[in-house]
Order: structure tokens, then sequence, then C-alpha cells
């Protein structure tokens, strides 16, 4: 059996084990923020307390360059009213449209702040871009741990998994903690549909692998997704769905839709697509692992904008 695979039906048997055992399935919080549209989660062990922090949200001002904590401050109450000891803090992958605040976060609650191995082919692409200069170590050293496919981790009783799950960008990872799903950007609600896939490194085929890898987890898993943006139609935000009506549903990968359909339907649609807002600010400091370029001589930091070269 190729380690793909034994990967998917570890994570497999986790979730059906969690589902039998309903002390194994984990407390999940939301946080949404409608600024960037995006969801942060805190993830624990009810029995033990032990949690992890998934994609979480700095408030950044583009217009004036501020930033702010009220997002992360939300997160930082949750935690200490549930009296939770948070582990990890989690990346699914070095986001385009907001910045993490895990820096902030793992300075007032503690933990590991982690994100998948390949970071590093993301951190060379941009640095690249950026002109990071010889300061900046494209090596993931920015993170205190880089996950890899198949790698288990632990919340008190209640086991990990984590899926290499690319497409979106060469990073993006899946994590599987109990019977959830924490799956990033790679799908959306199923009146949504999926990820865009045409960022650096970012491919269409390898998106579709991905998303039915994801999809071949047990029917009743839950899937917990990164973004919202609300379908003509709909007049909520919401953020969690099943892996069944993922493959009923889903809009651009419902069983049936062949892997050809989705690219060629997923790359027209991305050459429609305008950049993210917060793009430049964002990737220039997710691949610092959420932390600011350092300050300059008048100890201000400064984010830079290439002109004509994206």
């Amino acid at each position: 059996m190729s380690r793909v695979d034994a990967s998917l039906q570890s994570a497999s048997e986790q979730i059906a084990r969690a589902q039998r055992e309903k002390v194994l399935r984990p407390s999940i919080a939301g946080f949404f923020d409608e600024a960037t549209n995006t969801v942060s989660y805190v993830v624990h062990d009810p029995a033990t307390r032990e949690a992890a922090i998934i994609d979480s949200v700095l408030d950044y001002e583009a217009a004036s360059g501020r930033t702010s904590y009220g997002s992360a401050d939300l997160i930082i109450e949750y935690s200490h009213s549930h009296n939770l000891k948070v582990n990890w803090l989690i990346e699914t992958h070095a986001h385009a449209d907001h910045i993490s605040a895990a820096p902030y976060l793992q300075e007032k609650l503690g933990g590991k702040l982690a994100i998948g191995k390949e970071i590093i082919r993301v951190q060379d692409v941009f640095g690249k871009l950026f002109n990071a200069g010889t300061d900046f170590e494209r090596d993931g050293s920015q993170f205190d741990h880089l996950f890899v496919d198949g790698e288990t981790f632990s919340l008190g009783e209640i086991e990990g998994i984590v899926l290499h799950v690319p497409g979106h960008t060469p990073a993006d990872m899946a994590f599987i903690i109990g019977d959830a799903a924490f799956v990033g950007d790679t799908i959306f609600m199923p009146d949504f549909g999926t990820a865009r896939a045409d960022f650096p490194g970012g491919d269409a085929r390898q998106l579709f692998q991905s998303i039915r890898r994801l999809l071949s987890l047990p029917d009743e898993t839950r899937l917990f997704l990164c973004h919202d943006y609300k379908a003509p139609g709909r007049d909520e935000y919401a953020w969690e769905t099943t892996v069944k009506r993922q493959r009923e549903g889903n809009v651009h990968v419902k069983d049936g839709v062949t892997e050809d359909e989705f690219v060629e339907m997923r790359t027209t649609r991305d050459a429609k697509l305008s950049m993210p807002k917060l793009i430049m600010p964002s990737v220039q400091v997710n691949i610092r692992g959420g932390r600011l370029p350092e300050p300059e001589d008048n100890g201000v930091s400064y984010i830079k904008i290439p002109v004509n070269a994206v």
C-alpha cells in the first residue's frame, strides 16, 4: 500500500472510531471574520482541555497600514473562559487574503506554530518576488514545526492526522482531528464550489486530486472550511458541511465531474478573477510565520509592493 493510501486509510479509521466513541469527538468553535471572509477555529479535547488554534486572523487596515488584535482577542477570551491549554497554532497554508495572528496568540497562549513542509517552496517563490534578501531564510525555520503527509499528532486523547492537499498552493494541508477535517482553502460550501488554483505553484489538476482524496473520507466526516462568501441565494454565512453533502452537491466537484471537466472549469474561472485585495501584505507576512518584516533603522516595519511584477 502506498504512503498516500495508508494516510487516507488511517484518517478514515480514526474518523470511524471517533463517530463510534463520542468521547473522541473534539469541541469546535468557529470565529468568522467578515472583513476577510475567514473562519478561524479553536479545537479542543473536552476531557483534557488541550487545544489547537487553526488559521487565526490579524486585523489589518490596508489604507493606513495599521494592525490590531480584535479578532485574535476573541480567541484568547474563549481560550481563557474554557480553561484551554493551547498546544498548536496551525496554518493550513500561507494565506493570501489575511494576515495570521499566530505570533500574537503564541505570546499570549503558548503552543507550537506549525504549517506544512512545502511552505519552503512557497517561501522560495515569494521570497524572490519580494526581494526578501539574505536575512530571510527559505527553510521553514520561522515555524516551530513542519508537518508532512500522514503525520500524526494529538490533542489530549483525540488523534490527529495530517493530509497533504496541494493545488490551491503547494503547501496546503488538511488536519483530521477526531471526526472533523479542517480543509483550509481546498473546497468551499457545496453551493459555492472550490478554491482558485492560479497562484504561483497552484495547479487545478492537483487540486481536483486533493479534493477527491478528501472526499474519499467517510461520508459522515465533518468538514470545516476556511472561508465563506455566501453563494447567490443564500443569506447566511456557513462553514461546516460533510463529505456526503460535498459529494452529492458541490457545484464544481460533486460525484460525476471528471478531472478534465474540473480543470477546464477552474482554469476558465480563475482567468477572470482579480487578485485578493490583501495578497501583498498577507503573503509577505505569512511566509514569515505571521511576523512583520524586521523594522528598519527608524524602528518601522515596511510592506513591499512589487510594481508590475505580477
